[in-house]
This record gives structure tokens, sequence and C-alpha cells, in this order.
């Protein structure tokens, strides 16, 4: 029993006492967010509560026990305290700010060199110069500094190319973690949809909002090591913000981010013992010192070095500490080592009486402890796991009443939880264990990927059997079918503006899922508008993925590759279906070709939703009707061959929606066939029966 460690205590403990009870994470603060994920999944429905509080106290204190034969400092201890700044050895202080080594304010404090020398500004502010140039310093970091723009006393909300007129020398360089934000380009080739998704302050502190060219120097593509700001004037821009995001994070702070490090030719003697050398990623030629594992400090001979750690009696120890002798520690051990056995097995009798007690219909079943105890399982879900009776309660039972969509990707159901917050409940339902693995891999793809216009994942749930649950973020305004159908009793219509803004943002983040996601990621079922949910701008969440498809998430290596590519089809098919939707406002999944007939005949204006009053639009608001109508019949035409792609799709619904923006009524190159004697009359002099209809 004393060998018994950490591991093999959390597994048992998940195993046998998890199979029993759950809770959710609130309840259990001493283990905090990334505690067992076993309590977050079940909710308590056999136990008593004074039955479970007393095995919950058993548990705890059969815990606590063993814990304290526990040797070593944490993963997660060891990495936050090699990133706490240690201050020089001159304990040097301006303002709030510790001074780090190897920075000093003092030419007397040993430091590397006398490139990092500071200085202190009314005991409040701290410069760092380099060359003619002193920048004021915001905030250090284990591998740099965050500065603000040179001769800067008030923050602007873009600044000009050459005011940070920096590219590098052999101690300092500008980090790959600064995200830009550029002004007025006239080329918007080298803008990248990725980090739109970042949140970055404005001057106020508050959240700056969308940009309208957004550049992470993490891409390389464009800007590379060594190189000015200056640089991106080739692209016709006229000025740009920076921020550094912190690797992990996506939470900007204003600033420019200098990497620092010691040329590789001076670094002789630089390193502490028990540090290692790594190269910088932005200066060149440069290293910087790493304490190995098992070893806390800033690693530098001169600075804090590496101090040996350990835990000792539950507490941090450190160096000598770590070697004095244990005998207080030996004699608590063996206490623990006989009370231990005592509690577990209090435990487990409490556990048995438990499993002797009436189970209630619905209750635990063991083969959903196994799905939900899986790797697979706590990877998809990395969000919260949620427990039946807490979507059932939210959904009202899954009443029809909440139903937003019942498509082929699974039925939708709104709910709102108990803290308020509104969600949308997709129910997935599966054949099999394969099946059930198979979705819990897409969700797991499709969390990690970011984007404004994809409704946020909160979480996922296993009911009974094989039904999976995926939990998104519901916005207040409904769906895209609500206000199309007024099913929710909205009375007030879609203008053009605003259905033309969902298509486009539609169009671009299926674009991004399936060009710019590896492996790519396919929707399978936008025919249905209720997949499409509004926020309070109208912008667009999509939700609803057919995650039980194969061919979800592969790309052009699969094995599967022919599936994957009709699919990739199929999408483009039915956003053609969804364009119908928008300028008609009913649905034409089943007789496209009645609406392509109306078209062909030169009766557009018979399929358009009365709502948009069609004959009292402007022209060039008639013309972006015949735009959008002659897209949509692409789609069907050729969508299903794979003529047209849905990069093709997005480029143009975006270039008409920013003419619609612009207000003006010509269009660019892209469009420049009307559509009288455009390809849509060639099109549609095709017979309806040549349409490939899925």
């Amino acid at each position: 029993m004393l060998a018994l460690d950490l591991a093999t205590w959390l597994f048992w403990y998940e195993s046998f006492v998890g199979s029993c009870f759950g809770m959710a994470e609130h309840d259990w603060p001493i283990f905090g967010k990334d505690g067992p994920f076993i309590f977050q999944i079940f909710s308590l429905k056999q136990a008593s509560q004074p039955v479970y509080k007393a095995m919950v106290a058993l548990l705890l204190i059969s815990f606590t026990l063993l814990s304290l034969n526990q040797p070593g400092i944490s993963l997660q201890q060891r990495q936050q305290l090699q990133s706490f700044l240690l201050p020089n050895q001159c304990n040097e202080r301006c303002g709030s700010f510790h001074v780090p080594f190897p920075f000093h304010l003092n030419a007397s404090c040993v430091s590397v060199s006398k490139d990092f020398h500071l200085s202190c500004l009314n005991s409040t502010t701290l410069y760092l110069h380099i060359g003619i140039e002193s920048y004021r310093i915001l905030e250090f970091f284990s591998d740099g500094i965050l500065v603000d723009f040179p001769g800067n006393s008030i923050c602007r909300q873009y600044n000009d190319l050459n005011a940070f007129d920096f590219a590098g020398n052999d101690y300092f360089g500008i980090s790959a973690d600064n995200v830009l934000g550029l002004y007025d380009c006239e080329d918007s080739s080298l803008c990248k949809a990725n980090c739109e998704t970042n949140d970055l302050p404005g001057c106020d502190g508050n959240n700056g909002g969308s940009l309208a060219c957004c550049y992470p120097l993490s891409d390389h593509s464009i800007w590379h090591s060594g190189e000015r700001f200056s640089s991106f004037s080739k692209f016709g821009c006229r000025g740009f913000s920076s921020w550094v995001v912190p690797q992990g994070t996506n939470t900007g702070k204003r600033g420019v981010k200098l990497e620092w490090a010691i040329p590789r030719n001076k670094s002789e003697g630089v390193c502490a013992r028990n540090a290692d050398m790594v190269n910088a990623t932005t200066v060149e030629a440069g290293v910087r010192c790493s304490c190995q594992d098992g070893f806390v400090g800033d690693g530098y001979a001169n600075g804090s070095g590496c101090l040996k750690s350990c835990i000792k009696e539950g507490q941090e120890a450190y160096a000598e500490e770590c070697d004095s002798p244990k005998h207080s520690k030996r004699k608590l051990v063996i206490v623990a080592g006989v009370l231990a056995p005592v509690f577990i097995l209090a435990s487990l009798v409490l556990f048995l009486c438990i499993l002797k007690r009436p189970v209630k219909p619905g209750a635990f079943d063991q083969d959903q402890a196994h799905y939900r105890s899986t790797i697979s399982f706590r990877k998809a879900c990395r969000t919260r796991l949620f427990s039946y009776r807490e979507l059932d309660e939210a959904t009202r039972a899954f009443e029809d009443g909440q139903k937003l969509v019942d498509g082929t990707n699974g039925t939708i159901h709104a709910g709102v939880l108990g803290d308020g917050s509104h969600i949308a409940v997709q129910k997935v339902q599966c054949e099999n264990e394969r099946d059930l693995i198979h979705v819990l891999s897409r969700i797991e793809l499709l969390s990690a990927v970011l984007h404004r216009n994809l409704a946020r994942l909160v979480g996922c749930c296993i009911d009974s059997g094989y039904t999976l649950m995926v939990v998104y973020e519901y916005p207040a305004n409904g769906t895209l079918e609500d206000h199309l159908h007024n099913s929710k009793g909205q009375n007030f219509g879609l203008d053009w503006y605003k259905r033309l803004s969902i298509a486009a943002e539609t169009a671009s983040v299926l674009a991004y899922l399936q060009y710019e996601i590896s492996p790519p990621i396919f929707h399978h079922g936008l025919k249905s508008s209720g997949y499409i949910f509004l926020d309070v701008d109208f912008s667009v969440k999509v939700a609803g993925f057919g995650l039980l498809s194969s061919s979800f998430g592969e790309g052009a290596n699969s094995c599967n590759n022919s599936e994957s590519h009709h699919i990739h089809k199929m999408d483009v098919y039915d956003f053609g279906l969804l364009l119908l939707e928008i300028i008609s406002g009913s649905k034409y999944s089943v007789m496209p070709s009645e609406a392509l007939q109306k078209i062909k005949s030169g009766k557009l204006e018979e399929m358009v939703d009365p709502s948009l009053y069609y004959h009292e639009q402007p022209v060039f608001r008639r013309e972006q009707i015949e735009i959008v109508a002659d897209i949509a019949t692409r789609c069907l035409l050729f969508g299903g061959d794979g003529k047209i792609g849905m990069i093709d799709v997005a480029r143009e619904l975006v270039h008409t929606a920013k003419e619609s923006i612009d207000g003006g009524s010509k269009r660019g190159p892209a469009l420049e066939e009307t559509f009288s004697n455009s390809s849509l009359l060639q099109m549609i002099s095709m017979s309806p029966d040549s349409i490939h209809v899925p």
C-alpha cells in the first residue's frame, strides 16, 4: 500500500467512486477545473445525502494520507515557478516593476551585457534604450519584454509603419508572438482569417472589435525575422497596431514584444549548473538558459541559477532542504500507510451498500462509464461535460416546442441552463461503439477551430445507449430559419443587406473550414437554415455539423478520399439550396428545379420573398439579387460535379456584399458578365431534368 502512487490512486478513485455518482465541477473546489473528469459527467442519482457525505469524507481523508508520500514537484508547479520572474541580484525596482535578470538599472549590478541596461524615470517608468530610441517597458516575459512605440505619450488606434523602425540586433529581435492590425491595405492577400478570433483590446482597454486586416507574425509567409514593419508598405498598407498574444491564449496586450537573447559567441559560462542552453526564435545566433527538469530558477550563473526542487512534508522545498533528514516524514508515512487502507476499506463498504440500493430507471449504465472515462471523450469534450439531467431540464425534457431543427445531422433543441445561459443541444444517434468513438474524434477536431462565424462548442454529454449530445452556445437572435419564415413570431423580416451579409459570412466560414483547416471540415447539411444561428448583430454562427459522416475531417490522404470529394461537392450543392431559401424565404430542397425554371423563364421576381419588395428596390440591389440567384444556380448545376468550389462562391459573395456596403452599382472584374448576357442564361437553358439532385 505504501508503494501506491498518486496515478494508481486516481485510477481507482475514478473507476470505483466515479461509477457511483458524479458532481459538477464547482462541487469539488479542491480539485479545480483540472480535477478528475468523471465527477463532471454524472449526477448523483442513487446515494442519499448522508451516505454520500460520509463516503466523500472518507475518500478525501484517504487521498490526503496517501498524498503525503508523494516525492518531487509536479510539472504544473514547476512550470509556474519557472515562469515567475525573479528579481536580479541587486533586487532593483522601478514603480511596480521588479527588474529581472539580466536587465539592470545600476551599472555595477552584475549582468551579461550593458545592452540590458534600463533607466527608471521618476521612479515609476522603465525605459529600454536601443541606439537613439527609448522604448517604454510595459511588461516583462521570461523570453522578452513588451514595449510601447518610441516617443508615444498617448495610445493611437493606428501608427505609421515607420513609427517602430527597429529590425533587430545581437540582443533583441521582434517576437513572432506579435499580432498586427494593418490599416487601409490595397492588397488584402496578406490578411489572415485565423487571427481574427483573438481578443485584441483597443486604446480604452475594451475589445477593439474586428480588424479590417489581421496578420500574425508567427505566420512567416509575408514577414520574416529581421525585417522592419515598414516592409508592409509594399502591400499598400498605411498604418498598423500591434498586440502580443502569448502562445496558448487568444487574449492580446497592446504593444510590441521584443525577444531578448545572448549572442552565442559571448555565452561561455553564462548558464548555471543544471541549466541547458536553448536557441532564440527571432534573434539570430542568440541563446538563452533554461533549467533542467527537477530544477527551478532563471538558469543563469549570475542570476538565481537553478535550484533543486522537491516536495517535503507537503510543502515545496528547494536546494539543501531537499537533502535534509526525513525522520519526521518517515514516521508520518508509516502512520499514513496504516490508516489509508482502513479508510479505503470503509469507503468500499459504503460503495457496496450503495450498489445494493434499488436502481432507478435511467440510472447509471456501466457502458456509459466506459465511454465517459475514455481518453477520446475527455479530449473531445475539453470544455464542459454535462449530465443528462442538466440538459433535460434546460430543454424542458426536449419538448417539441424547443426544437430548432430536425435534419439529416440530428435534432437541435434550444435550452436555458440554470445559470441563465442559452444553449442549443444537438442529438447525434450512434448505432454502436465504433460510431460513438468516430463522433468523439470529430468533436475534438471541431472544438479546436476558432472562428467568429462558428457557433462555440460549450460541451457534450452521453445519454443512455449510444446517443451523444453536443452543446453549442445559442445566440439571442435565434436561427436564420426563424427570421426567413417568421416561425417564432418575429414582426419584421430580414432586409436584403442582412441576407447578403449572412450568405457571404456563411460561405466564408465554410470555405475556411474546407481550405484553411487540415484535415478539411465539411458540414453535410446546410440545406436547412435552422443550422445557422444569428447573434444580436445578425452575424452568422454555423452549427449542426454532420458528425456521423465518415468523410468529416478526412484529408486528401484519406483511404476514403472519393467520398470526401463527394461530400465537398454536396456542401456546395446544399449551399445553393440555402441561397434560394435566402432569396425566396421558401424551402426548395425537395424541388429545386421549380425555382430554376422560374429563373429560366425570366420570372425571378416571382420567387423573391415578397417582404423584400423587389420592384421597389434600387437598381443595384435588384442586380445583387440576380447575382446571388446566378451563384445559386451554378451551385445547383455544377456543385455536384465539382466544377465550382466553396472558395469561388465565397469570393463572389464577399465581393458583392462589399459593393453593397460601398453603395455602388458597378461590378468588379470577377463579376464582369452581367445577368442578362452571362452564363446564367446558358446554364438555365439546360433541361431541369439534367440538374444533379442528391
